[in-house]
């Protein structure tokens, strides 16, 4: 069952994420519920080929602030971007159901949000590959030529919206978008909206793998790149 006028929506998309999936979204839903204010946690099954979708729907019936949600595969910033239009909190948070970023660092993050119209959780501790680095870094400078300084880690998955900010922005951010979190930090730098930025500590994923490989890592990060590019142009 839905829950009515949610303050805080949590939007999760999840890929092949079934022997994680059960514990992150428990994780959160008990997490969420010491917070004391309505919310609701909407997973997207982008189109898994494992037991995702069925463990979700077994989640969504034992939780009734969690909502099961799916479509044929489309792609992890599309699916993000439909949850952002969907959500209907007061407040919409953005989270990867991979349990690389834990629930336990949410409150401080919540009681930041009458101070900014974007928090964001910055990663600390990660792991990276030189290719993901390389990656990561080009992400970060191309912000911050193309929109302005003011975000360490630009496509974390780790952000609060105010839903008045995030609901100005999505018209600029193309439904196909490969990494809409990006341009989405771009493009509040540039519209002098108020950013906190917080550590969160990072781990690696205890189980699964991501759905790139070191082929399709640089081909993502081109397309992102000349996506962001595009959307920057287009936005001045």
């Amino acid at each position: 069952m839905a829950v009515d006028d949610p303050v805080l929506s949590v939007v999760v998309p999840v890929f092949n994420e079934a022997g994680a999936i059960r514990q992150v979204v428990s994780a959160w839903d008990d997490e969420l519920a010491r917070l004391g204010v309505p919310y609701e946690i909407r997973v997207y099954d982008d189109g898994s080929r494992d037991e995702t979708g069925a463990l979700l729907a077994e989640l969504a019936r034992d939780r009734p602030s969690v909502l099961a949600l799916g479509h044929a595969n489309r792609g992890h910033g599309p699916t993000i971007l439909r949850g952002y239009h969907e959500a209907r909190g007061a407040w919409i948070f953005q989270v990867d159901g991979d349990d690389e970023m834990p629930a336990s660092a949410f409150p401080e993050l919540w009681a930041r949000r009458e101070q900014a119209d974007l928090v964001l959780g910055y990663r600390v501790g990660r792991s990276q590959s030189l290719a993901r680095r390389i990656v990561s870094g080009v992400s970060r400078a191309t912000v911050r030529l193309l929109f302005g300084r003011g975000v360490r880690d630009v496509n974390v998955p780790y952000r609060l919206y105010r839903r008045s900010a995030l609901q100005a922005l999505l018209p600029l951010i193309p439904a196909d978008t490969f990494a809409p979190n990006v341009a989405l930090a771009g493009l509040a730098i540039r519209r002098g909206l108020r950013v906190l930025e917080m550590p969160v500590q990072h781990r690696q994923r205890a189980v699964g793998s991501s759905s790139l490989g070191s082929w399709g890592l640089w081909r993502s990060a081109a397309r992102a790149l000349g996506q962001t590019v595009h959307i920057a142009l287009a936005g001045r």
